[in-house]
C-alpha cells in the first residue's frame, strides 16, 4: 500500500476506528517508515489539540483575531458588518485547518466533523454547512425564507436590541448586546439546492436582522471539504449475509417473497451525492434492480400480473448464466381504482426539523394530494411526545383543507413512534372501506425514542394490525439519524411498501408519477418457487432478496406473509446459474448420507428444461392463493439479451460492486457503465441517465475493498 492510502487509515487509527487487519498495517508501516510516523505525530497533535481547546477560556478579542487569520488565508477582507461571531473553539479549529491544510487534507477521510464538534463545548443542533443565505426579518416564532429551504427553528424568536436597532433570533427573550454571541445556543438549518453541503453541530451562533430588510448570514467556509460522516452517526443498516450458490442435488428449490421497495436505490444515490461512504447493509440489490421501470406487456389473462423470463449469459462471469424473472403488474384506470382510506401519520418530533424532513416532507404530500380524487378519504395523525388527530376522513376532493392542515404542521418534542402508529391504525379501522384500500402511510426518519422503540416488539404490534386488512407504506426522510433497519422491517410485515424521499423529484417519483403502485395492492402475499432441474444447472444463487426468502414449505402454506404488488408495478429478480456441464467447484459439500435413498438420476424425459417457474398470489380482499407456473428450456437461452436485460443487469453488478460482494466475479464500474449507457433505452424521467451518473461517482467513491464503512450503526 502506497503512502497516501495510507493516511486515512493512520487518522482511523488515531482515533481507535481500524480493524484488527489494519491496526496491523498501521503499526507496520510505523516501524518501518519515517514518513508515516512524521505524519502520525502531526496528526496526533492536532487531534490532542481539538479535543484540549473546548476546555479553553478565550476572549472575545482573542477569537476576533483568529477570524481575522483565517480570513487573510483565505484571501477575504474583513467585513464586520457581514460577519456573524462562531465559537472560539470552532474558529480556532477552522483556523488550524487552514494552516495545516497537508496534514488536515487526509485527516478528514475519517470523521474530521466527529472531532470538530468535540473540540465545541457549547455545541447545538445540526445544521447545514454553506457559505450564505437570506431570512427574512420577521417578529415571530416561524421566521420566513427568502431563499428556501433556509428557516429559523420555530422556538426561537425575532427580538429587537433597542440599542443598536439591530434584530437578533433570540430564545424567549432579548439578549444583551455584550452577550449576543450566545443568542443562538442552537442553529440555523440551511442548504443550498442542488449543491452537496456536510452537516456539523455548532454554538454560539448570532443571525442579526437589520430593521425592515433581509440580511444576508455569512458562515465562513472551510478551505477543504468536511464529510458528512462521524462517529456522530447514528444511521442504522441490518447487516445482511449474501446468499451463496447452492447446489442443486442437494437443494433443488429456491423459494422468496417478491419486494417492490426502493428505499435502498435512493438511500444510496443520497450518500453517493454526498460523497459518502456506503455502509454495505444499505445495499440491498432487489430494491436498486427495482426502483427502475421495465418494458414487460401489461396482463392480458385474469391474473393480475404478467411472467416474463429471459436467460443470457451472466455479464460479470461468463462461463455462468444469468436468469431475469420479471413481473409487470396490471394497471388501473380511475375507473376501476377502489375507494381508498388513507391515514397520513407524521412524525413532527423535534428530529425532523431538517429540511431535507418535515419541509420536504410537507413538500409531497401536497403533490400528493393534488392527485387525489373524492373517492379518496385522508386523515392526519401527527406524533412527537404524544399522538393525535389532525384530520378525520376528509374527502379529497377537499384538497385545501387538507393543504392547510399539512401548512400547520411544525416540527419540535420528542418521538412517540409507537403512540402514533396505534392511533393511526385506530382511525384506519374506524373509517375502514370495506373492498376498498385502507392504508397507513407513515413518514418520518424512524428514531422513535418515547413509548415502544425496540424493532421486534414494532413488528409484533404491525404485524397484529395488518390482520385488519389495513396495509401500510413507509416513506424514510432525513440523514444522520436516520434508520433504515427499522423503516424496512416495518414496511415487510406491514403489507406495506417502503420507499426512501431524499429530494422533491423523488417525492414526485413515488406520490405522483408512480401513486398507483404505491396506495394501491393488487396482489399480496406473492411469492416464487423456483425448481432447478440437475441435468442442466448444478448450482445456483439468488441475488439480493436476502432478507426475503422463505422455507419450501412456506410456499404452499398460506398463513405466511409474503410481498405485495401494487397497480403497474414491475419486479425483477436474477438468479446466477452455474450450468451442469461445469467443472467448478462449487463448495460447501457434506458426506453422503448413510440412511437415506441415494438421490435419484435426472428425469432424461425433461432433459431441456432449464427450470420451473411457480407463482402463488391472492387477491387483495382473499386469503386462498392461486396457483400460475411457467417452464424455462434451454432452448430459451438468449445470445442477444434485452435492453432491459441489459440494464437490469448493470443495476446489479454495480450493487455487487458497493457490497463488494464475494460472488462478483468480473465485475467493474466499466463494464456496468458500458452496459447502462448502451441500454439506457427510452428514459421519459431521466432516472437511467441518473444510475449511469452514479456509476461514475461510485468509480470514483468506492475502494476497491471496504467494510461496512465508518459513522454508521448496523442494527441490534
Amino acid at each position: 500500500m502506497n503512502f497516501e492510502d495510507l493516511k486515512p487509515l493512520i487518522s482511523a487509527y488515531i482515533d481507535g476506528e481500524t480493524s484488527l487487519e489494519e491496526t496491523r498495517l498501521v503499526e507496520a508501516a510505523l516501524d518501518s517508515s519515517e514518513e508515516a510516523r512524521q505524519y502520525y505525530t502531526e496528526l496526533k497533535q492536532i487531534s490532542s489539540d481539538l479535543h484540549t481547546w473546548q476546555n479553553e477560556n478565550l476572549s472575545s478579542d482573542l477569537e476576533l483575531k483568529i477570524q481575522r487569520e483565517v480570513l487573510k488565508k483565505e484571501g477575504r477582507a474583513m467585513e464586520r458588518k457581514k460577519f456573524i461571531p462562531i465559537s472560539a473553539t470552532v474558529a480556532v479549529a477552522a483556523f488550524v485547518m487552514i494552516s495545516a491544510p497537508l496534514v488536515l487534507k487526509n485527516y478528514t477521510a475519517r470523521g474530521i466533523q466527529g472531532r470538530l464538534r468535540q473540540a465545541t463545548d457549547d455545541i447545538g443542533e445540526q445544521f447545514s454547512y454553506h457559505d450564505k443565505g437570506r431570512i427574512a426579518k420577521k417578529e415571530s416564532i416561524e421566521a420566513k425564507l427568502q431563499y428556501a429551504p433556509y428557516y429559523l427553528k420555530s422556538e426561537y424568536e425575532v427580538t429587537r436590541d433597542e440599542a443598536t436597532d439591530d434584530y437578533y433570533a433570540v430564545s424567549g427573550k432579548a439578549i444583551p448586546a455584550n452577550e449576543r454571541m450566545r443568542a443562538f445556543d442552537r442553529s440555523v438549518v440551511a442548504q443550498a439546492p442542488g449543491q452537496t453541503t456536510a452537516t456539523h453541530r455548532i454554538g454560539s451562533l448570532n443571525s442579526v436582522l437589520k430593521d425592515s430588510e433581509a440580511v444576508s448570514i455569512y458562515y465562513e467556509e472551510p478551505s477543504i471539504p468536511i464529510p458528512v460522516e462521524s462517529e456522530f452517526n447514528t444511521e442504522q443498516y441490518d447487516n445482511q449475509t449474501e446468499n451463496e450458490f447452492l447446489k442443486v442435488t442437494e437443494n433443488p428449490l429456491s423459494t422468496f417473497s417478491i419486494d417492490v421497495d426502493t428505499a435502498s436505490y435512493a438511500n444510496i444515490r443520497r450518500l453517493l451525492n454526498n460523497q459518502q461512504t456506503v455502509p454495505a447493509g444499505a445495499v440491498r440489490i432487489e430494491e436498486m434492480v427495482n426502483y427502475f421501470t421495465y418494458n414487460y406487456p401489461q396482463p392480458t389473462g385474469e391474473d393480475p400480473f404478467s411472467i416474463n423470463i429471459e436467460v443470457a449469459k451472466a455479464p460479470w462471469n461468463t462461463d455462468h448464466l444469468l436468469a431475469k424473472i420479471g413481473l409487470q403488474g396490471k394497471s388501473l384506470t380511475a375507473q376501476t381504482l377502489p375507494e381508498s382510506n388513507l391515514v397520513f401519520l407524521i412524525d413532527v418530533s423535534g428530529s425532523m426539523q431538517d429540511a431535507n424532513k418535515l419541509p420536504l416532507l410537507k413538500t409531497g404530500f401536497k403533490l400528493m394530494v393534488q392527485q387525489l380524487r373524492s373517492e379518496e378519504k385522508v386523515s392526519i395523525v401527527t406524533y412527537a411526545g404524544n399522538a393525535g388527530v389532525l384530520l378525520d376522513s376528509v374527502s379529497g376532493g377537499n384538497k385545501q383543507q387538507i393543504i392547510s392542515a399539512i401548512d400547520q404542521l411544525s416540527a419540535g418534542g420528542s418521538t412517540a413512534g409507537a403512540q402514533g402508529i396505534l392511533t393511526a391504525y385506530e382511525l384506519a379501522a374506524k373509517n375502514y372501506i370495506k373492498g376498498g384500500n385502507n392504508r397507513v402511510i407513515l413518514a418520518t426518519d424512524g428514531d422513535f425514542n418515547i413509548g415502544v422503540s425496540n424493532d421486534s416488539e414494532l413488528v409484533k404490534m404491525i404485524e397484529e394490525k395488518r390482520k385488519q386488512g389495513i396495509f401500510l407504506t413507509v416513506l424514510g426522510f432525513g440523514m444522520g439519524n436516520y434508520k433504515d433497519s427499522r423503516m424496512e422491517k416495518l414496511a415487510d410485515k406491514g403489507n406495506g411498501n417502503y420507499y426512501y424521499i431524499d429530494t422533491e423529484r423523488e417525492a414526485k417519483k413515488v406520490l405522483v408519477r408512480e401513486l398507483g403502485s404505491t396506495l394501491f395492492t393488487i396482489a399480496k402475499d406473492v411469492k416464487l418457487q423456483i425448481e432447478f432441474n440437475p441435468a442442466q444447472v448444478k448450482a445456483y444463487r439468488l441475488i439480493g432478496y436476502e432478507n426475503r426468502m422463505l422455507a419450501k414449505e412456506d410456499f404452499n402454506d398460506d398463513t405466511k406473509d409474503a410481498g405485495e404488488l401494487g397497480a403497474g408495478h414491475t419486479v425483477t429478480a436474477f438468479y446466477e446459474i452455474v450450468p451442469a456441464s461445469s467443472s467448478e467447484d462449487i463448495g460447501g459439500s457434506v458426506d453422503a448420507l448413510k440412511y437415506q435413498v441415494p438421490q435419484a438420476k435426472p428425469d432424461t424425459g425433461h432433459s431441456d428444461e432449464v427450470m420451473t417457474v411457480k407463482f402463488r398470489y391472492k387477491n387483495p380482499d382473499e386469503d386462498v392463493s392461486k396457483l400460475i407456473s411457467q417452464t424455462v428450456t434451454a432452448s430459451q437461452i438468449s445470445e442477444n439479451p434485452s435492453e432491459d436485460f441489459q440494464f437490469a443487469s448493470a443495476v446489479a453488478e454495480f450493487g455487487m460492486l458497493l457490497k463488494n460482494s464475494k460472488h462478483k466475479g468480473n465485475a467493474t464500474f466499466e463494464a456496468a457503465l458500458k452496459r447502462a449507457r448502451s441500454a439506457q433505452g427510452k428514459d421519459e424521467w431521466g432516472y437511467r441517465a441518473e444510475f449511469i451518473d452514479l456509476v461514475q461517482k461510485g468509480q470514483t467513491l468506492v475502494p476497491e475493498t471496504y467494510s461496512t464503512g465508518y459513522g454508521f450503526k448496523n442494527a441490534e
